[in-house]
């Protein structure tokens, strides 16, 4: 008889094999917060009804619909920055010069159906000094990006997190909250938040449901956003994806054991077989959905007990990585 795990991994890999559009489970009522019409921020495509975005101070933002969505069929409110029409599809918002939480709504006027931007203007990172921004511990980026590469440049700025902003959906089933930095700090603190991160979680998470492993409505985030002052704290790699705000650990936690990756394949453990079922998964996401920006890497890692459970690691470098799958 077929264990556990290998039917778990079969469950998996016929979905993966045989529909190329997430499912719906039956039972589930999952809700994935698809968005019913296109649109591209900055040439960027935005699929869920909430969803995150930056701009420096004074900069300008487009939105744009795509397909046959013509701009005088929705409106668009929010406070603080100037929208400007451009074209039949489009809008330019100029950012304020005040870093901060600037929500931008967008509405279908014939079915009511919004996308909320919760756009942040930044604090641009020319303000660091000494390593730290406000107080807070920033560290220093590498000199130069590793091996050149675009993805791996210091950013120009970072999003303020206050006592009050902290809990800002960012996403449909993510927060602010869950991408800071471990450091221990008062407010403010300050990260790094990648749009694409905030896709390619909520495009697993709906297939996590959509395949029946687990019904449920976020994955716990290990590991987020990390400072570089808190990065080399730890030892980890001095040009860690977590650096850029483009990476997440993960697992899942709805049941047994408590604060760890649950028994996803019920053969009650929590390791690394489980962490193995969202590393099967996650594989060919970007190919799944067609979706190839959010190409990056993957990581499968076993308990560490008694300090951790099982994960995986998620990222958007842009480029395919893998490593942590132990040989068959």
């Amino acid at each position: 008889m077929m264990n556990s795990l290998y039917f778990m991994r079969a469950i998996a890999a016929l979905f993966v094999g045989v529909f190329l559009c997430p499912m719906v489970w039956a039972g589930s009522d999952f809700d994935p917060g698809k968005l019913g019409f296109s649109v591209a921020v900055n040439q960027r495509p935005v699929s869920h009804h909430t969803m995150i975005a930056s701009v420096m101070p004074g900069q300008s933002m487009a939105i744009e619909l795509k397909g046959n969505s013509l701009r005088n069929a929705f409106s668009v409110s929010g406070d603080g920055g100037r929208i400007k029409p451009f074209g039949m599809q489009g809008w330019s918002w100029k950012a304020p010069t005040t870093p901060g939480l600037y929500p931008l709504v967008i509405s279908r006027k014939e079915t009511g159906e919004t996308l909320t931007l919760q756009v942040f203007v930044l604090v641009p990172a020319t303000e660091v000094r000494d390593g730290r921004l406000n107080g807070y511990r920033i560290g220093q980026y590498p000199a130069k990006p590793y091996r050149g590469l675009a993805a791996y440049q210091a950013p120009k700025g970072f999003i303020e997190v206050t006592a009050d902003n902290v809990n800002t959906p960012v996403s449909p089933h993510f927060q602010l909250s869950q991408f800071l930095s471990k450091q221990p700090s008062g407010y403010p603190k300050y990260l790094v938040l990648s749009p694409r991160l905030l896709t390619k979680l909520e495009l697993l998470l709906e297939d996590v449901n959509a395949t029946g492993i687990r019904r449920t409505d976020s994955f716990v985030i290990m590991s987020g956003f990390r400072t570089p002052f808190y990065n080399r704290l730890i030892g980890s790699s001095a040009n860690s994806r977590h650096m850029f705000g483009g990476a997440a650990d993960i697992y899942i936690d709805q049941g047994a054991p408590a604060g760890m990756m649950d028994d996803l394949n019920d053969d009650g453990l929590s390791n690394r077989k489980d962490a193995a079922i969202l590393y099967d998964l996650t594989q060919s996401l970007a190919s799944r959905h067609g979706r190839p920006d959010l190409i990056g890497g993957l990581g499968e890692y076993d308990a560490r007990l008694p300090v951790r459970g099982p994960f995986i690691h998620v990222d958007v470098r842009g480029q395919q990585a893998r490593w942590g799958r132990p040989a068959d």
